[in-house]
């Protein structure tokens, strides 16, 4: 059986030009805009660090958003798989961005933290082992070359 192949396509829109366009590196905004078909548009920026909009998403944080999301949906189809009843998941990943003196960078690393609540307090070990096997499965996280961790936590059950 061959690999399937899918596209995905976005549409990047600079918005940033202030009537010099890029005459100099502080002339000119990091605004734009990202747009699929049938999506709601996203305002992109870059960080305030590089003279970016706070207000806007920027590519760090789209990247490490995707590997999170990505995580957890590999993460619920393995729970699933296996029988685990996941009631409750939430994450917060940070990502570590190193900077060269010539301006370049890449991230070192992106840790993510998942917080799970099992439906049967009995399964909560096998819960957290999945993790292992929902990091092996990310499309995302298969594709960078930097270390993506995993220090998952198991909830306690709810108070009704």
């Amino acid at each position: 059986m061959g690999l399937n192949e899918h596209q995905f396509t976005v549409d990047v829109f600079w918005t940033g030009n202030r009537g010099t366009g890029t005459s100099s590196y502080k002339d000119y905004g990091r605004d734009h805009s990202v747009t699929a078909v049938g999506l709601p548009t996203i305002l992109g920026s870059a960080d305030r660090t590089f003279h970016g909009d706070r207000d806007r998403w920027n590519p760090e944080l789209l990247l490490v958003t995707a590997l999170s999301e990505c995580h957890m949906l590999s993460y619920l189809h393995v729970a699933a798989k296996h029988g685990v009843v996941v009631t409750t998941y939430q994450d917060t990943a940070t990502g570590t961005l190193k900077l060269h003196p010539n301006g370049s960078g890449e991230f070192s690393s992106v840790t993510l933290n998942p917080q799970i609540r099992v439906a049967d307090p009995g399964s909560g070990e096998l819960a957290l082992s999945l993790h292992e096997e929902a990091a092996s499965m990310c499309f995302i996280a298969r594709s960078v070359n930097f270390p993506v961790h995993h220090t998952p936590t198991l909830l306690g059950p709810t108070q009704d």
